[in-house]
């Protein structure tokens, strides 16, 4: 629409020339923390972290707290009761997320809570009261108060955000942080890596006419990771990572508890009967280990037991673990063919990094000087925002590649939706994914291709189907079925499936966006947020009988296998219980169905031990060892 003003010489109307800004679009950069959570946003053009309504901190402990009443309370109203109330206070969860039971058990008692073990490969659950979440639910509610934050900060509504994950995460992971997104009404238009969020926070990569190589260095409360980084016209190019998903400083915390459970003489079992004394324990482990970044001792005390340590000591216990970290900084540079004086620049990023050892051996180990200038608390968030304000257009200089408009998968068990290259994904990609049949003997498998953001495959656009016929036939779950979907830079899509025992293989061309506008796209993802909580309920619905019912089949044939070694006590409970399930799995409650696979499973355990035990004792009859 034309502008116009009024000539103060004539009087007349005449066309003003001066240029409208268009409303510049507001995405905002969140970094979904171990510990802690914040969001940040471009303010006067620069990256700011949001803080609190108090004024004062900008972290949001990533701490969850459901209350008697049914109520969820996200933040430091949460960690406070971690002491009082620790089985209905959630803490950690990014370290459970893509990730299975027995991907955590070896750690499993230093949560406060309930985490189920359901001898699955199956992503992990935890139990609050009667009902049972992922941890995507759950991370959906710390995104969600940080949502509510910047809205109050800003008096408007936010739904666009860039979200960041540690460079280590795998594809289960960086989905189960999109979906957290979605759940939280949020359109989570990129995941991305946190030392390249890092390095934006220090300018690095947003001058086109400067080239280097970057080491970023995240040791944060749970996950540890080093990106060796090559940085040219704006282009981030990362040459080389490594780490460990499971590294941080909670187990700087967990090397101190351990260390006073062996000085007083306290059983490690102690942990799991008394969960009060167990995070009581863990946040002055925390407590020591921040003081003694700046002093030479600690002393603290629970109930009547007294608990110090001093700096020797602390260094003594974690330095293994920084060494840990420092071999993968040795390994990630090795990946990248460089040396370590090659590396231009050190970025420090995560609250860990200000304990003085972890700066010292890093230092040493580069040969250099370490960055930490910015507050490595608030880095990765700054850069986020940065990122979101170049998807915004804000920022010219910095290359974005094309990415994939919707989400492209295929259909599993139940009508599911398996996503198999996330929506905005940089194109070119290639990305493969295993299955397994799921009935005896199985000799074909269709593979039904769709495009969408909805849980299930009816809410989605089918692209097409083809059939990998002659698999040999086997039990189920034995066959290897390799499907990859590559996309190439015109958007065209060939989906190849491979059994892999028998080399058979099949495959389909397709073109994703051909016959959708750009505002049937938008409604399709507007249609994915707004359902969101439908869908994961949907989703987690048939999930759990899918899971309930393979249980029971597994019950079923145990008690066959296994009638020799089982009472008819054994027997009969067993069958019960599996007839419990069984109709569980007919009904609707997504919580019965697990509560009844829980007591399954926690009965039948331990009758599945003896089995395996009496298997070897026959296999080893008659041999010598």
């Amino acid at each position: 629409m034309a502008k116009f003003a009024i000539d103060l010489k004539t009087g007349n109307l005449k066309a003003d020339e001066t240029p409208i800004e268009a409303p510049k679009e507001l995405i905002v950069g969140i970094d979904l923390g171990t510990t802690n959570s914040l969001v940040a946003y471009i303010k006067d053009g620069l990256a700011v972290a949001v803080k609190g309504t108090n004024g004062k901190n900008t972290l949001v402990p990533s701490v969850l707290h459901f209350t008697q009443e049914g109520q969820i309370l996200v933040g430091d109203e949460a960690r406070e009761k971690l002491i009082s109330d620790p089985e209905n206070t959630i803490f950690s969860v990014k370290r459970l997320m893509g990730k299975s039971y027995r991907d955590i058990q070896a750690v499993h008692n230093y949560f406060g809570y309930k985490i189920i073990d359901d001898d699955q490969d199956s992503l992990v659950k935890i139990r609050v009261k009667d009902k049972y979440y992922t941890p995507i639910e759950l991370s959906a509610e710390i995104l969600k108060a940080l949502k509510q934050r910047i809205e109050a900060e800003l008096g408007e509504t936010v739904n666009k955000a860039v979200i960041t994950v540690p460079a280590y995460f795998n594809d289960s992971q960086r989905q189960a942080t999109r979906d957290a997104g979605k759940l939280a009404g949020l359109d989570v238009l990129r995941i991305v890596n946190e030392p390249t969020a890092a390095s934006l926070a220090y300018g690095i990569g947003l001058d086109p006419a400067l080239s280097q190589t970057v080491a970023v260095y995240d040791l944060g409360g749970g996950t540890f990771d080093i990106s060796i980084l090559r940085i040219e016209q704006g282009v981030f190019e990362v040459l080389a990572t490594n780490g460990d998903t499971f590294l941080g400083g909670d187990d700087f915390d967990r090397t101190i508890i351990d260390h006073w459970l062996k000085v007083q003489q306290i059983g490690p079992t102690v942990l799991e009967q008394d969960k009060n004394f167990n995070q009581a324990i863990r946040l002055l482990a925390e407590q020591a280990k921040k003081q003694l970044s700046t002093q030479a001792n600690f002393n603290g005390t629970i109930s009547d037991w007294n608990f110090s340590l001093s700096l020797v000591e602390f260094e003594q216990l974690i330095r293994p673990l920084v060494q840990k970290t420092i071999n993968a900084c040795q390994s990630a540079l090795r990946d990248a063919g460089l040396l370590a004086n090659q590396v231009e620049q050190i970025i420090m990023v995560g609250g860990s990094t200000r304990t003085p050892l972890v700066k010292k051996m890093v230092s040493d180990f580069f040969g250099r000087s370490v960055f930490d200038d910015v507050n490595p608390d608030e880095v990765v968030a700054l850069g986020a925002a940065i990122q979101a304000d170049v998807l915004a257009g804000n920022q010219k200089n910095i290359l974005l590649l094309d990415v994939t408009p919707l989400s492209l998968g295929i259909e599993t068990v139940g009508g599911l939706m398996d996503v198999i290259i996330p929506r905005n994904s940089k194109i070119p990609t290639r990305v493969g994914r295993r299955y397994t049949t799921s009935i005896d003997g199985q000799r074909n498998l269709k593979i039904s291709v769709f495009q969408g953001e909805r849980d299930l495959v009816e809410h989605n656009r089918k692209l097409g189907e083809f059939i990998l016929k002659g698999i040999p036939p086997m039990p189920a779950g034995l066959p290897k079925i390799e499907i990859q979907f590559l996309l190439n830079a015109d958007g065209i899509l060939r989906v190849k499936a491979q059994e892999l025992r028998s080399n058979l293989e099949q495959e389909i061309e397709v073109k994703p966006s051909y016959g959708i506008s750009e505002e049937e796209m938008a409604l399709m993802l507007i249609d994915s947020i707004q359902n969101a909580a439908d869908d994961l309920q949907a989703r987690s619905l048939l999930e759990a009988r899918n899971e309930g019912n393979n249980v029971v089949l597994s019950a079923e044939r145990f008690v066959v296998q296994n009638r020799e070694i089982l009472n008819e006590e054994e027997i009969a409970t067993t069958q019960s219980l599996a007839q419990t399930l069984r109709e569980a799995v007919a009904g609707n409650d997504k919580d019965a169905i697990n509560r009844h696979l829980e007591e399954l499973n926690n009965y039948t355990g331990p009758l599945a031990h003896r089995a395996m035990d009496h298997a070897i004792v026959e296999a080893m009859k008659g041999k010598r060892v």
